[in-house]
């Protein structure tokens, strides 16, 4: 281990023994609960025909805005999942697993997420400085940025293979239990709770998640940067299906799930 690695490694141990530290973070996994449960709300009011909300972050964050307190709230928000993407960086900083290809497999997986925190927290700021932030729009542009420039057609499919990838290893967490590795479960009935919840939604909200990587691949194929919407577009998608407002509510309740899941998190997460 170099010396720098060695100093980054033990500022990231630091940081991680620092309890507003810990209790910041945690409140960032409330925060991922609330939001889920907002976009879960939004799918199943489009699923009955009564929703015109984006069922993103956008949308879950423009609900929040609008409520009492709203900009308090948002601030929360911003902060509380700034304090996780920095955690989730302090993870793979801290990664020691003996296994060089486990180890860095480990490190992409935190970096990632700390950017998708980092990504919500940004669009909250957004809207607390006084701007407006649509995540379906956005992808859209980007889809269409890409297909103009040259080679952007191969990054806009490997961008959707990568999110469907993401959707399937959250399914494959769910269907495993994988989760529970990083809780401090408790056992009875309450530890049984948690692990049915953490399943059904880690599920649904692979699929969500995948069906947007899907559509990222559509657009690819068919050059219509339209077709690529992000998670309002994937799960509006699902309604179009056989059965689709079914599939979209049972989608749209598991993702209410999953944002209950969150506040069992922040409660037992190992940090």
């Amino acid at each position: 281990m170099t010396s720098a690695s060695a100093s980054a490694s033990a500022a990231a141990d630091k940081a991680q023994d620092s309890t507003a530290f810990r209790v910041a973070a945690r409140i960032g996994y409330v925060v991922l609960g609330l939001l889920h449960l907002l976009i879960g709300g939004i799918a199943i009011s489009i699923a009955t025909g009564a929703g015109g909300e984006s069922a993103d972050q956008s949308g879950a964050i423009q609900q929040v805005a609008a409520a009492p307190a709203g900009m308090l709230l948002l601030w929360v928000i911003v902060i509380g999942l700034a304090a996780l993407a920095v955690w989730q960086i302090a993870d793979a900083v801290a990664e020691r697993d003996p296994d060089t290809k486990k180890r860095w497999a480990h490190r992409a997986k935190y970096v990632g997420t700390a950017v998708a925190y980092g990504a919500i927290g940004i669009t909250a700021l957004t809207v607390v400085l006084g701007g407006r932030s649509e995540s379906g729009e956005s992808t859209r542009s980007l889809s269409a940025q890409l297909m103009a420039a040259p080679g952007g057609i191969f990054v806009l499919v490997l961008i959707g293979l990568v999110v469907a990838a993401i959707g399937v290893a959250f399914v494959v967490r769910g269907i495993t239990k994988a989760f529970m590795k990083r809780l401090s479960s408790p056992g009875g009935e309450i530890g049984r709770g948690i692990r049915v919840f953490g399943m059904v939604g880690y599920i649904a909200k692979g699929i969500a998640v995948g069906v947007a990587g899907i559509l990222f691949l559509v657009a690819a194929f068919a050059h219509d940067p339209n077709a690529a919407g992000g998670l309002d577009a994937a799960l509006r998608s699902l309604a179009g299906l056989p059965f689709g407002q079914f599939v979209l509510w049972l989608v749209g309740a598991g993702l209410v799930v999953y944002g209950l899941f969150c506040f069992a998190r922040a409660r037992y997460a190992r940090m």
